[in-house]
């Protein structure tokens, strides 16, 4: 900021470009990724005891998900996000005003 309290290359009425089409980060991806495992995960968990304590087809219901939910979870896991096209614009500074130019000068010598 100057002394005058104004700020240097922009006005504070100039809109501020947000970024909203912008691919969320890495580690966003990564703690999602390893949400859904563990979520996965405990399901499995939860269908280890339940083929035990059960009788008939639900036996088979849990005892397929103990041993299905593994190979699923790791592919789920494992699929990143793909980044989709952009479509953002570049940000162009606003025009600089310029001196309008100089009247001829009569003092002056053309060749």
């Amino acid at each position: 900021m100057s002394e005058t309290g104004r700020h240097f290359g922009r006005r504070r009425s100039d809109p501020v470009p947000m970024v909203t089409t912008a691919a969320a980060g890495r580690s966003n991806d990564v703690a999602s990724r390893q949400r859904r495992y563990l979520i996965m995960m405990g399901i499995r968990i939860a269908c280890l005891p339940l083929a035990v304590v059960t009788q008939g087809w639900l036996r088979w219901v849990f005892i397929l998900g103990a041993v299905v939910l593994p190979y699923v979870a790791v592919v789920i896991a494992n699929a990143t996000h793909q980044p989709r096209g952009s479509t953002l614009a570049p940000v162009l500074p606003p025009p600089r005003p310029q001196l309008p130019p100089a009247p001829p000068s009569k003092d002056r010598l053309e060749h």
